[in-house]
């Protein structure tokens, strides 16, 4: 059915009432480049492993069960019409973090896992049913929303180089490999570089990929890893301790007050992923400007819906430190650069983001790729979350609308990052109170980002 799309419609789908159902092979053409890519960047999935074993106490056998599980419900979103590339929640990962490790470590813990998971997905399904998602982050004071944001990026960097944390496991190898990571991401120079290479740009496609390949190396070269022992065949996840220790299946279904105490963590984890769902509509628009043959229908409401679905799923099935995210914004970007290039270079969109996650999906089953990045999956995680830091640093500063606001937000963040979401939204309507008065919702702008701008032309005028 794909072939026969024309030019300016939908790819051809099944309608599901407010899902749209696409197979592969059938309405939309099988896209190998991206599924061959999928397959090498199942790698930053596992990234997730260490943080289940270190918090939850999870085996790896069972942690991987997890993953896997994770793995096949990002397979959601584009065969039900969101046209992205799932991940997690990366930015809220910290937050996640610092609530759960206030449980004693077992059931208590495990408890409060699977009450804010399900909490979360059954939030998000709520208001992508009822339209109201973006009203409630309205609702929301920009400083306030500036301070969260900020804060997650501070408990990121700060998770990493905390007493006994990851940094002093692997300080050569983190730094080495975030270097060149920053560099490839963010550098100006590697920009330009990527303009005149095939080659550079293809690496800078990559995303975090190649720092990965290269940490497996450098690692063992500093004596901070073992060298990997790759292992063939296929991986054995152990779904029955999952379900008998780590669910509600073995434990029972937890206290009531677990979800009252979640809400509020809850709600600073969904202010970070609302910010994650706009950026998925400006990609897509982006996209959808370039490439007129295909109509792109984002509706963040479905969107709320399947991820949503996928939270409060993995809240019984296997519950995940993680959570199940709108978009992975590295691999949407490498997925739409190429669909702009044209319909020989990606017949649809769907072709893209679906062939990507059936090939991660497909080499989490592979125990040669597993065993290979074994050994650095902390490393890998620490980049996550160093990465992750950098662009929650920037992306809440520029939420604030004024200086007042930006102090306030500081406030926040640091309170946030050291004491938890309950004090830092106590902290942040209180100071709102305090500064805004009766304007406590409007805040104020004085325009504080565009000030150099208009006097650099003035400047030029005069």
């Amino acid at each position: 059915m794909w072939r026969y799309r024309k030019d300016g419609e939908e790819s051809p789908y099944i309608p599901m009432g407010p899902f749209k159902l696409r197979l592969p092979f059938i309405h939309y053409k099988f896209e190998w480049p991206d599924y061959v890519q999928g397959l090498l960047m199942c790698a930053v999935d596992l990234a997730a492993i260490p943080l289940m074993i270190e918090l939850l106490g999870m085996p790896f056998e069972v942690a991987l069960a997890v993953v896997l599980l994770n793995g096949i419900l990002y397979l959601t979103h584009h065969l039900l019409g969101d046209p992205v590339v799932p991940g997690w929640i990366t930015p809220a990962i910290p937050l996640i973090m610092a609530y759960v490790s206030a449980f004693p470590e077992g059931p208590e813990r495990v408890h409060a896992l699977v009450a804010f998971q399900l909490t979360l997905g059954l939030l998000s399904i709520l208001l992508g049913v009822t339209g109201l998602a973006k009203k409630v982050v309205t609702f929301v004071p920009p400083a306030i929303k500036s301070g969260v944001i900020l804060g997650a990026g501070f408990a990121a960097i700060i998770s990493v180089f905390q007493v006994g944390g990851r940094f002093e496991s692997f300080p050569w190898t983190i730094s080495i490999a975030v270097g060149i990571a920053f560099y490839i991401i963010f550098s100006q120079h590697f920009n330009q570089l990527k303009a005149k290479s095939a080659l550079w740009g293809l690496i800078g496609k990559l995303g975090i990929f190649p720092i990965i390949i290269l940490a497996v190396i450098i690692a063992p070269l500093f004596g901070e890893a073992p060298w990997p022992t790759i292992e063939w065949g296929l991986i054995s996840p152990d779904f029955g301790t999952l379900w008998s220790e780590y669910t509600i299946f073995g434990l029972d279904f937890p206290p009531a007050m677990l979800f009252v105490t979640a809400l509020p963590t809850v709600l600073a984890a969904y202010i970070v992923l609302f910010g994650d769902v706009l950026q998925s509509k400006a990609l897509i628009d982006e996209a959808d400007d370039v490439r007129r043959d295909e109509k792109i229908d984002y509706n963040p409401n479905r969107a709320h819906m399947v991820f949503g679905g996928r939270n409060t799923i993995m809240s019984i099935l296997g519950p995940d430190v993680t959570m199940a995210g709108p978009l992975w914004a590295a691999m949407q970007v490498v997925v739409i650069e190429r669909f702009k290039e044209g319909k020989k270079a990606m017949h649809s969109i769907f072709g893209g983001s679906g062939s990507f996650r059936w090939g991660t999906n497909t080499g989490l089953l592979l125990l040669p790729i597993v065993s290979l990045v074994q050994p650095i999956l902390g490393i890998a995680l620490a980049l996550t979350l160093l990465i992750q830091g950098y662009v929650s640093a920037r992306v809440g500063i520029l939420e604030s609308r004024s200086h007042r606001d930006l102090g306030i937000a500081g406030v926040i963040g640091a309170v946030l990052a050291t004491k938890g979401a309950t004090w830092a939204f106590a902290v942040g309507i209180l100071l709102c109170l305090l500064i805004y008065g009766k304007k406590f919702f409007i805040g104020e702008n004085d325009e504080i980002f565009t000030k150099d701008l208009e006097n650099k032309d003035a400047k030029k005028i005069s």
